[in-house]
């Protein structure tokens, strides 16, 4: 009997695709952080999953997150908020979302947006975070596991070279607006930088790692 024929499709890796070899897939996936991909019995099936939203597909297969944060933790802040984002390719399929950290309630979830980046998500998240805040008149902290996003909010500026597209007009709307935002209030609550590899992944990680 011969051996059951797979196809692979990596939403994100080196170069996103459908490969009908495990070592082709392998390459591009090994080492690559947040790289999502699944097995498929045929290659009409793989083509149709690789051009939707890989969410629907990952199921009970998709991996958890390496270590659940430990909010017990003393050196976290439980009364804070968190806020990450996550990406379906470079660019791809992108969202946000920001929870309160102490008992992991959603706060707020934006997305997807089509044609996307990763750091884009996250300095939008961090905005609507603190954009938050001001609209609730509260004062916490907030974590972001994201150096760059940190560093473009300081800056006032989205410093992404994604190029814009008909497709992404909508998150350049957003950065426009967010931007604006910082403009007007700077920023105005404590960024902290979540430290994933002390603390486990930020509590508001989407587990599709």
């Amino acid at each position: 009997m011969s051996k059951k024929k797979n196809f692979y499709v990596v939403w994100n890796g080196v170069v996103p695709g459908v490969y009908d070899e495990w070592k082709d897939c392998k390459l591009q996936i090994d080492g690559y952080e947040g790289a999502l991909y699944k097995s498929f019995p045929n290659r009409d099936v793989a083509q149709e999953a690789f051009n939707d939203n890989p969410w629907k597909h990952m199921g009970k297969n998709a991996e958890k997150p390496k270590s659940k944060p430990s909010i017990s933790n003393p050196n976290i802040i439980q009364e804070s908020i968190a806020v990450d984002a996550a990406c379906s390719g470079n660019p791809g399929l992108m969202e946000y979302r920001g929870v309160y950290v102490r008992t992991g309630e959603e706060l707020f979830h934006q997305g997807p947006f089509e044609q996307g980046t990763n750091n884009i998500g996250e300095f939008l998240a961090l905005v609507h975070g603190m954009a938050f805040l001001k609209q609730k008149n509260l004062s916490l902290p907030i974590y972001s596991d994201s150096a760059n996003g940190i560093g473009w909010i300081k800056k006032g500026k989205c410093k992404t070279k994604l190029e814009q597209t008909n497709q992404n007009n909508v998150i350049f709307d957003l950065i426009d607006r967010a931007e604006k935002w910082l403009a007007a209030n700077g920023v105005p609550y404590e960024v902290i930088k979540w430290e994933t590899d002390q603390w486990g992944e930020i509590p508001a990680d989407f587990g599709r790692k």
